[in-house]
């Protein structure tokens, strides 16, 4: 019997070490810091000294932070360094089962000097940052994503030939990622079906198609390269039209997207 109780209390002692050095563990992995690059997408206040900022990371895709301090002239939480398309390096505090996360040190990846100093290319950040944060939902990573958008905010940063074109040309490119490019198979161009993403010579049974005067341009569009954006000469008219072509083709392919508040920044800088 005694023998029996020293075995027992033994085993007791054994599981409350074994238990303590789980906990310690996930205590210690909770706070384990992880490197990652990052494009911020948005950023929101969330009380007088906290940001919550929404990056799209090559790491842990789609991600939120909460970042402190980011109006105290000390802090190391710059705020040029989280306005939209920034392109930087974190140490973050990745915590698994958690919505938003804990960004512990932030460093500029790639410096901008276009986009900030020159006010039509911060107007296109801001919209595609937007049109980003709208489509990127509960996305894992994907490094092939994640390269595409980290060189288009290069290139938007240093172009100057047909920079009025260049927020078209991103969203062609980016429908391929999400899934519903438009299909530039047929020769003929005729009609653009907007809800099976084809041109058809014979008019769609339903509303949501596109005349053949802007299907012929949309057809062109989709052979732009962020190097030959001049190629595609458009009047205001024709390229506002074609932006809303685009934005209704999104509406109807992305769940919950209920068009883009900077659209109207786009509209006062290009008239």
């Amino acid at each position: 019997m005694f023998c029996d109780y020293e075995v027992s209390i033994s085993t007791i002692m054994i599981l409350k070490r074994a238990v303590n050095y789980i906990f310690l563990w996930n205590s210690n992995a909770e706070f384990m810091l992880e490197k990652t690059n990052g494009v911020v997408l948005h950023s929101i206040k969330y009380n007088d000294s906290s940001t919550i900022v929404t990056i799209y990371t090559s790491e842990f895709g789609r991600s939120s932070y909460m970042v402190r301090s980011v109006s105290n002239k000390k802090s190391k939480f710059r705020a040029a360094f989280l306005q939209p398309l920034s392109l930087v390096d974190l140490d973050v505090s990745q915590t698994p089962g958690k919505d938003v996360h804990t960004i512990k040190d932030v460093r500029i990846l790639y410096p901008l000097t276009g986009i900030p100093s020159q006010p039509v290319k911060n107007a296109l950040a801001l919209f595609m940052s937007e049109l980003l944060y709208r489509c990127l939902k509960q996305t894992g990573p994907d490094e092939t994503l994640f390269m595409f958008l980290e060189n288009s905010v290069k290139a938007l940063d240093c172009c100057e030939d047909g920079l009025a074109n260049f927020h078209l040309a991103f969203m062609m490119k980016l429908s391929r990622f999400l899934g519903f490019s438009p299909n530039n198979e047929m020769g003929d161009t005729g009609y653009f079906d907007l809800i099976n993403g084809i041109f058809t010579n014979e008019k769609p049974q339903h509303n949501h198609f596109i005349m053949p005067e802007i299907s012929r341009i949309l057809k062109q569009a989709l052979e732009l390269d962020y190097l030959n954006l001049n190629k595609l000469v458009l009047n205001r008219e024709q390229r506002f039209k074609l932006l809303e072509v685009m934005i209704e083709f999104y509406r109807l392919h992305v769940p919950e997207f209920y068009g883009l508040k900077s659209l109207q920044v786009l509209h006062d800088i290009f008239n």
